[in-house]
Parts: C-alpha cells; structure tokens; sequence
C-alpha cells in the first residue's frame, strides 16, 4: 500500500504500477478535467481558474466526472459510498490548469444549530436556553489562516474565502 496516497497495488507489476501512478497523480494533482459545453461558470480568476456548477440534471458524460471526484473526496473524508451526494445536492468544482482541484458539495437545510466557540463552551450553562441572536453577530468562520464569511442570499447562507 503507498503510504502517501493509501493505494494498494503490486509493486513490480507493470500495470499495477501504471495503475498506481496515475491514482497517485490524480491524488495530489486533481483529477483530469478539459472542461464541458454549455458550463455554468460561478466565478473566474484573471489566471483563468474557474468555479463551474454541476447538478444532477447534466449530461451522463458530466455526472460520471462528479462521481469520480466524489469518490476522492468520500474516501479523504472518510465516507461511505454514496453517503456524500443525494438528488438534493449541489456540487461546485473548482478548476486550475485543467484540473478539478476543489469541491464543494452543498444541499438545502430546513434548521440549523449554533456552533459554541469552545471558549465559550465552557460558559454553556451561562447561556439562556432560548436565546435570540442579534442581527450584529460576525459571521465569519476560521481555519487557520482562512477566514469565510456568511452572507444570505434568497434566505441560503453561502461561505465566501
């Protein structure tokens, strides 16, 4: 098994280690994408990296190149198959350099729960239970160095980088 992309294969066996490489470049690379016709481009950059939305009403040739993403992004995450993806889903491909680099899968929700920072996780019993949010709260979500900011669009809210 390599033990950079988890892969098990032959060492040794020609077509195990084409199979491999190839598993092994779309891993770190992405996975190929020379693009479609008729895309619905979300965004573009001035170096020409694109956003584009895929739904399940695309072509057979669209949804198996989501399927194949799909099973990257299930396997690093640690999801079953096909626990990811339903009818309801949207899924944004980020592309670079003919690539597909990034996915976002997103569906519709009914209610949502309010995240506790942990510092004020230990506070919890401080908290009223039934307690209204003022309209002033900042809505920005922090990995590190990325910030995303929420902002409401036809009663969705949407992460922006």
């Amino acid at each position: 098994m390599c033990s950079v992309c988890g892969m098990m294969y032959a060492r040794g066996n020609d077509d195990d280690e084409k199979v491999h490489k190839a598993f092994h470049k779309n891993y770190f690379d992405g996975v190929p994408f020379k693009g479609w016709h008729n895309e619905t481009v979300v965004a573009r950059s001035k170096g020409g990296d694109r956003i584009i939305l895929a739904t399940d009403e695309n072509s057979c040739a669209r949804n198996i190149k989501v399927q194949e993403v799909i099973k990257v992004v299930q396997k690093e995450l640690g999801f079953g198959e096909g626990q990811l993806l339903h009818k309801l889903c949207k899924v944004y491909l980020f592309i670079s350099s003919q690539r597909i680099v990034g996915c976002l899968v997103v569906e519709p929700i009914k209610t949502a729960h309010k995240v506790i920072p942990s510092s004020a996780a230990e506070n919890c019993s401080d908290l009223p239970v039934d307690r209204t949010e003022s309209s002033k709260v900042n809505h920005t979500l922090e990995f590190g160095e990325i910030s995303f900011k929420t902002r409401t669009k036809k009663s969705t809210e949407i992460l922006v980088l």
